[in-house]
């Protein structure tokens, strides 16, 4: 932190998580192309200081097993001019219409751009349930199970209004994630997407039949399955342009290919003794 301050990237507050050896540090917020600049610095200066120290960082989003994995919660605000618009003062919870459709954008399109904000076959073992990450499409503001949060502003910064956005990991191209995730939720506005009703129970605890009456869907589960609903997307499409487009599902592709050709010691262990 000290290191990072001395570049001039602004730190908020660090604290220990609740893996071993997990720590989360929240940078000060800033435009989303310099926050894309500052997780790139943010990354190599980690490592180099661990290094320095006889120590080693990774990003991975699931480095142990059975532990908690890691996560990039991005929050976002939008700003016309100095005014915060996602926040109204008349609301209830003092989200805004802006806001509403925004979140709606963000629900609307998740599953295609999961491939981009959790894009190696890694990512997916800790989109899964019973480590405080997302696994189903919702929102809330106090559940923790949610996909999009709607954190309660402290008691004098209302206008502070904010909306994290709960499945990024830190392996992800922060210049492509911040974009799909802004496509989004400006489609929503664009759109006048109507919001879903918030999510208030512990999603992992219902049924599926249960999901199914409320419309929660879930996020893809494996990078093949995210690469397939990502390539049928207009919209993430037109985010990262044709080119970046069809090189990134290329790509994935390839790594899905490597990976399912693999003979890992689960399969060994499970299967070699038992067939």
């Amino acid at each position: 932190m000290v290191t990072l301050e001395a570049m001039g990237i602004p730190v908020e507050y660090s604290f220990h998580e609740i893996g071993p050896s997990q720590h989360e540090i929240d940078l000060r917020y800033t435009d989303a192309l310099t926050m894309a600049d500052n997780v790139m610095t943010f990354r190599l200066v980690v490592k180099q200081v661990a290094t320095d120290l006889g120590a080693y960082a990774t990003f991975m989003p699931k480095p142990i097993e059975g532990a908690f994995g890691t996560g990039m919660h991005t929050h976002l605000s939008l700003f016309e001019g100095d005014v915060n618009a996602f926040h109204d003062p008349g609301d209830q919870h003092g989200l805004s219409k802006v806001g509403k459709h925004f979140i709606a954008g963000l629900l609307h399109h998740a599953r295609e751009i999961t491939a981009v904000t959790n894009q190696t076959v890694n990512s997916y073992k800790r989109l899964v349930a019973g480590y405080e990450a997302p696994v189903y499409v919702c929102w809330a503001r106090n559940n923790e199970s949610a996909l999009v949060r709607v954190p309660v502003p402290k008691k004098g910064k209302e206008s502070s209004t904010r909306i994290e956005f709960r499945s990024p990991d830190p392996a992800c191209n922060p210049y492509l994630a911040f974009s799909v995730m802004l496509a989004a939720g400006l489609k929503g506005i664009e759109e006048g997407y109507a919001l879903p009703p918030e999510a208030a129970n512990n999603i992992y605890e219902m049924t599926p039949e249960e999901r199914a009456v409320e419309g929660i869907d879930s996020l893809p589960q494996s990078l093949s399955e995210a690469i397939n609903v990502m390539e049928g997307s207009e919209l993430v499409a037109e985010a990262l342009g044709e080119h970046v487009f069809d090189y990134f599902i290329r790509n994935k592709r390839s790594e899905w290919a490597d990976y399912k050709s693999q003979v890992t010691p689960w399969e060994m262990d499970r299967y070699l003794g038992n067939t």
